[in-house]
């Protein structure tokens, strides 16, 4: 008998004795079935005959050893144990987060072998003529003319009632799909001709090509920033290598899919919580085996076994949605350079309105700059206009000025885009009699009013309640909504120019899978159109019909607690009135305000984003800020706000001992209660990385100790964004 050591997918800072025997084979990485309790769990083999482990008479039997070779490889060991490290989260949880559902519940791989469509004889027998009532049968009939096609790669790109209308009339079939390094070379189209800045970024990567470099591309939008990307990859499979994609939201995974899968004739695959777990195990074997070139994916495609890694482009780099806001709190973007580190490849930071932190390690010189000053084709930045919202009557929030903009670019064809970051119909209900609103009765916030649903939704916990009948405090029945969302915006919009189509783009629209494609294709269309929305709409998207911009409310960013909000307001405009003016015809971008004169506006709009960014990092070096100082967060959680505070003064008291601390706090979180919880945090900020994380540990094993940390839910967040 020996002793292995297992990471379990459990809370627990600590790793966990089993004894094997000697019939078991095993290696580091692998997965085994052991008995925890009254359950059997599945662990990671992490280290064997440890020196330090326990006697082996307290010791329990491995139930079974499921895999033959290690699903997790060396490289991504390495990671792992890093980023478990850093952030200070339970190895065994991290280790979860880093598989496919179907792994961490034990299933065997070969269970989940790979298949590929091919046409049957009486398919490559068929022609273009037998396919002239579904052009969309024909695209895939097409596409396997060419030889078989992985099946994940054919539904990522057809529907899958396409596929199975061509099956059942027995056109095409399956069949087992050997996992081997793709073949597949060359371009499908040619490269566009580059302007000299790209020339310069395409240059600059191919020569930092089998080595480590972070390189960050700011372009403006609309600067070619893809065409970038495309041009650096090209070379790399050419050789045979792998490339991966990350994308800060599942939005943007089909048209970026599309365009790669229309540039390169190698396999080109997306991973995103969109996708069954049949499909991402699929994706997951296919990258292992380096069958796939490209993996265009979300955040924890990071953790994904690729044979062959050459490069890792982090597109938009600087959206909030890379930072996982719950359970392990890891960065996509900080793990993909530490991967890059530990894989020996590139990595390419691209985004119009870099995060200060990305500035800060160019000016640091740990980054190399990349700059695209100009558009591709050679289309001039949209025009600012400010619209002064003091002593206007609106028609619906919307100002004279901004609806005779807006009659003037549909009359000549073109598209309006309007961008209000509230989604519903109105952010609450009020009384008109004695001014009671709509509460959520979990959160210290209001209920949203959704008019379709005939609901009212809290956007923070997810409380839903029917729409009352009469004012819960005087009992009258006259109720109204205050205040406006997009799906009030629409229904006004409609009432307005009843001629136009209109398009509105926000989670309650694109539920529905191919949803968002579906609009995207639309307003792809030429003609006049509106479209509306929220942070969607922000997303890196090409429109290339949409000459006018409307920002319906920007005051409601222009005042927060959260010292990361001008910064993040300033990405948030430059981003939605990059949308303008990207094809033949200029943009124009309105701001609606009541404070026209704000210092921010006027910043951005006189001197644009990364001047302003400039100046917000020497505001935060004054202050002593992050990216100047480093930043860790203690959230604590309770039914009981006195718990939350007690037990957080009390770790204030032992992080006052520690050198290198300076703390914010206890104080409670902006939004006090949520969820049916109150809730309080400790801001603890040092200029020495090493002192901070040596202070953290002491902090977590004191922790660990204490009777009242059982009594709360507490959570730990290293180098947070989202301080509410």
């Amino acid at each position: 008998m020996s002793v292995i050591r297992v990471a379990l997918p459990l809370p627990l800072r600590q790793h966990f004795d089993y004894l094997l025997s000697a019939n078991q084979q095993v290696q580091i990485g692998c997965r085994l079935r052991v008995p925890f309790g009254k359950r059997e769990l599945i662990g990671i083999a992490w280290q064997l005959d440890p020196a330090d482990h326990y006697p082996l008479a307290q010791l329990k039997p491995v139930i079974s050893v499921i895999d033959r070779q290690p699903v997790i490889s060396d490289t991504l060991r390495q990671l792992l144990t890093f980023a478990a490290e850093y952030y200070h989260h339970p190895l065994g949880e991290v280790l979860t987060a880093a598989l496919p559902a179907l792994l961490r519940e034990g299933k065997n791989l070969a269970d989940y072998q790979q298949h590929a469509w091919q046409l049957t004889p009486a398919g490559a027998k068929a022609s273009p003529a037998d396919f002239k009532r579904s052009a969309r049968q024909l695209e895939v009939w097409q596409a396997l003319q060419q030889g078989p096609v992985p099946a994940l790669e054919l539904q990522a790109s057809h529907p899958r009632t396409t596929v199975k209308q061509l099956a059942d009339k027995n056109l095409i079939e399956q069949h087992l799909l050997p996992l081997t390094p793709y073949h597949q070379r060359g371009l499908k189209q040619p490269a566009l001709q580059l302007t000299a800045d790209q020339a310069l970024a395409v240059t600059a990567i191919n020569q930092a090509a089998e080595r480590f470099q972070s390189l960050l591309l700011e372009g403006v939008t609309g600067s070619g920033k893809t065409e970038v990307y495309l041009q650096a990859i090209a070379p790399l499979l050419d050789a045979g290598k792998q490339v991966l994609v990350i994308v800060p939201e599942i939005g943007l995974t089909p048209q970026t899919l599309a365009r790669f899968q229309s540039r390169f004739q190698a396999p080109v695959l997306c991973w995103h919580s969109n996708l069954t777990d049949t499909e991402r195990l699929n994706c997951w074997q296919q990258t292992q085996a380096g069958s796939t070139a490209i993996v265009i994916g979300t955040r924890s495609a990071l953790f994904l076994p690729f044979a062959r890694l050459s490069l890792i482009i982090i597109d938009e780099e600087h959206d909030q949605s890379l930072k996982q806001q719950d359970g392990f709190r890891y960065h996509a973007r900080d793990l993909a350079i530490k991967r890059a580190a530990i894989e020996q490849c590139p990595i390419l930071l691209g985004s119009a309105t870099p995060s200060l932190e990305s500035l800060y390690n160019c000016q640091q010189q740990r980054f190399v700059h990349l700059s695209l000053q100009n558009r591709a084709g050679g289309q001039a930045m949209p025009r600012y206009q400010l619209v002064d919202l003091k002593q206007q009557v609106l028609q619906f929030g919307l100002a004279s000025q901004t609806l005779q903009y807006i009659r003037q670019q549909l009359q000549q064809g073109m598209q309006v885009m309007l961008f209000l970051n509230r989604r519903g119909f109105a952010p609450a209900l009020s009384c008109q009699e004695c001014g009671w609103l709509t509460e959520c009765h979990r959160c210290d916030a209001f209920t949203t009013y959704h008019k379709q649903s005939r609901q009212l939704v809290c956007h923070h916990c997810g409380a839903i309640k029917a729409v009352p009948r009469q004012c819960k405090e005087c009992g009258s029945a006259r109720l109204a909504p205050v205040g406006q969302g997009t799906e009030q915006l629409e229904e006004n919009l409609q009432q307005l120019f009843p001629d136009v189509a209109i398009t509105r783009l926000d989670r309650d629209t694109t539920r529905r899978k191919g949803a968002l494609a579906s609009a995207l294709d639309s307003i792809n269309q030429s003609g006049p159109r509106l479209i509306l929305g929220t942070q969607m709409l922000a997303k890196g998207h090409h429109f290339p019909y949409v000459t006018l911009v409307v920002i319906v409310d920007v005051d409601g960013a222009l005042y927060s607690s959260d010292f990361r909000a001008p910064e993040q307001l300033g990405q948030l405009l430059t981003q939605v009135a990059g949308r303008a003016g990207r094809g033949s015809n200029p943009g124009t971008v309105l701001l609606q305000t009541h404070y026209p004169e704000h210092v921010l506006l006027q910043d951005i709009i006189q001197n644009g984003y990364a001047a302003f960014a400039r100046s917000a990092l020497l505001e935060r070096q004054h202050t002593r800020l992050p990216p100047y100082q480093h930043l860790a967060l203690f959230r604590a959680e309770a039914l009981q706000s006195n718990l939350c505070q007690q037990w957080l003064t009390e770790l204030a008291a032992m992080a006052k001992t520690l050198p290198g601390l300076e703390l914010l706090g206890p104080l409670s979180s902006p939004m006090e209660k949520r969820a049916g919880k109150f809730r309080w945090q400790l801001q603890l900020y040092s200029a020495q990385r090493p002192q901070l994380h040596q202070a953290l540990a002491t902090l977590l094993q004191a922790i660990q100790q204490w009777p009242l940390s059982r009594q709360l839910k507490w959570q730990l967040d290293v180098d947070p964004i989202d301080l509410s």
